[in-house]
């Protein structure tokens, strides 16, 4: 069995170069790109992708029957769709996405809001793998041969909007939004039509770049503790991320844990939810 890194729960470029081919591993292309993009994901994987990978879609991986997107599936819909994808409880999975860190950390969390800690991310993605100039595969990746997953859900690790409601009385948990300071303020409109601008009340922004090295590599663990530090989360207090749509904010998620700190939970729903309902109170 493959040891994890010591860099947990990231992957370097060369480790993944020295590991890439291990029957244990799964190599998983998680990108999503925006409503407002004009990207196919999917297109852009068959286009160039991590030889051995296989294409993770964030919207499929996801609840069929609710029209706030990519929301956490059924347990069992989870299991079927990632045994599909070759995964069993013993694989190693390495999420990367084509922008370098976005939303690599939503496949990553899944897998441990499912019970699988055996999860990375692969620090700079695409980009720093190619900048590197490793080698790239085209076209659409061969169906693997089908493995049983048995999921562990760990519903601590997930916030629904009923809890974010209580917590806005409560303040009983950090909030932090990990969307770009204008659309927390809403001094810059959301990228979904229809959705209000602001925040919800007593969340804290913590835009996810903040994190990020200009080269999109998450910043060393020291660094990244004294920036969650400054925003609350310094492990003295239990932490909920949310963002646009639940995908940045497991890039908070993934900050805490190379920081060494607790999981905390994700708000789902986060600002599509929230931002989209008539009944819920808004700051700027």
């Amino acid at each position: 069995m493959t040891p994890m890194p010591d860099t947990a729960p990231l992957a370097t470029t060369e480790w993944l170069a020295a590991h890439l081919g291990a029957t244990d591993i799964a190599v998983l292309d998680a990108t999503l790109y925006l409503p407002n993009e004009g990207k196919n994901a999917r297109q852009e994987f068959a286009a160039a992708h991590i030889p051995g990978a296989r294409f993770f879609d964030i919207n499929e991986v996801a609840d069929q029957d609710t029209d706030l997107p990519h929301m956490v599936p059924a347990a069992g819909r989870f299991a079927k769709l990632i045994g599909g994808l070759g995964i069993g409880n013993a694989t190693l999975c390495v999420f990367y996405d084509q922008r370098g860190i976005f939303s690599a950390g939503r496949g990553w969390w899944l897998m441990g809001l499912f019970g699988h800690d055996r999860a990375l991310v692969l620090d700079g993605g695409l980009p720093a793998w190619l900048r590197e100039s490793r080698p790239v595969e085209t076209g659409e990746a061969p169906a693997p041969a089908h493995a049983t997953f048995r999921p562990d859900f760990r519903a601590g690790r997930v916030r629904g909007i009923g809890d974010m409601l209580a917590n806005v009385a409560s303040g009983a948990e950090t909030v932090l939004d990990a969307r770009a300071a204008g659309r927390f303020d809403a001094t810059v409109p959301e990228p979904r039509a229809g959705m209000r601008g602001g925040h919800i009340p007593g969340a804290r922004s913590m835009p996810f770049t903040d994190l990020l090295t200009p080269e999109a590599k998450m910043l060393p663990p020291e660094d990244l503790k004294a920036r969650l530090a400054a925003v609350g989360a310094d492990g003295s207090h239990p932490v909920v991320t949310s963002c646009g749509s639940g995908v940045t904010a497991t890039v908070i998620t993934l900050a805490m844990a190379r920081a060494g700190l607790p999981p905390g939970a994700v708000y789902d729903g986060s600002w599509t939810e929230w931002g989209g309902r008539p009944d819920t109170p808004v700051e700027t």
